[in-house]
């Protein structure tokens, strides 16, 4: 019965060994991550190959590709004119099409320059909220400052960790639910590079009434990735603004929901903007609604 015991105190040993480096190793490097790919700036496109293949110029890159379809419009519009003539339908005037061609034709061209200024725009309303909320509270805002309050209030150190417990089933919750956050935020992150590559399409899409509607869907969801951004920031703002003890059990479970909104904020923001979603779950789902 004895050694019965000792085996089964030395596998429940190993397990929360094993649970306590995975947890460390989740707080010591998603939390950092997750500051890099949720709060981003202008940095993001002051990379050269995403500048080489956006384009430096008319003449390469997708502004090569965008430039080109201004000529296949032009003539999709020459040929819908001289079939409104035959079929006597109405059609759009000659100097309105071309008035709509070159301002759109200028905005597709300038169209990393106005992605650049709305993500400078939406960088700035987010960093603000996060230094509103480091000059009330004392501490930075920011998921890296986030673990060390969490751990305060769970504490994970070998001594006395054990993930066959109330703390360590919330530590399990919340390290799982980071874990999913990070991958959520990094296909956000590549979706606004996307989004950037496409745009000069959805710029010259409202030349034309029939295809405007892609500028419309483009527009919807490429502000709907941005302003999740914001809205995680004044999500940390009130985490920290809670009053969490670690002997009390409410404020734990607090946490767990406040972790969870931070995981929701993507859908949250589809709901009330639109867009696509970048949960795991509904990834592919707000995929097919976009292309719909």
């Amino acid at each position: 019965m004895e050694e019965e015991l000792n085996i089964t105190e030395l596998i429940i040993n190993a397990i929360n060994t094993i649970f306590q480096i995975i947890f460390s190793s989740i707080d010591k490097n998603i939390y950092s991550v997750l500051d890099d790919i949720t709060f981003i700036n202008t940095d993001i496109l002051d990379v050269s190959y995403f500048r080489n293949i956006f384009g430096t110029s008319t003449t390469n890159g997708i502004l090569l590709i965008a430039n080109s379809l201004v000529l296949g419009f032009l003539l999709y519009y020459c040929v819908k004119l001289m079939l409104s003539n035959l079929f006597i339908t109405q059609v759009e005037r000659p100097t309105s099409f071309i008035f709509k061609l070159i301002i759109f034709g200028i905005c597709m061209n300038s169209s990393i320059f106005v992605c650049e200024k709305c993500i400078f725009f939406v960088s700035a309303i987010s960093s603000c909220i996060q230094k509103l909320g480091s000059d009330l509270f004392g501490t930075t805002i920011s998921f890296s400052s986030l673990v060390d309050r969490l751990n305060v209030i769970i504490a994970i150190e070998e001594s006395s960790f054990t993930i066959f417990s109330i703390d360590g089933l919330l530590k399990s919750i919340i390290s799982i639910s980071f874990l999913n956050l990070t991958f959520s935020y990094a296909i956000r992150y590549m979706m606004i590079k996307v989004f950037i590559l496409i745009s000069p399409f959805a710029f010259l899409s409202m030349s034309i009434a029939s295809t405007s509607g892609f500028f419309k869907a483009w527009l919807k969801c490429f502000a709907s990735l941005l302003f999740v951004q914001i809205l995680v920031a004044l999500v940390l703002v009130i985490i920290f603004s809670l009053d969490f003890n670690s002997n009390n059990i409410f404020s734990k479970f607090l946490i767990c929901g406040a972790i969870f909104a931070l995981l929701k904020a993507n859908s949250y923001v589809r709901e009330f903007m639109g867009g696509i979603s970048t949960d795991l779950s509904n990834g592919f789902n707000g995929l097919k609604s976009f292309i719909r």
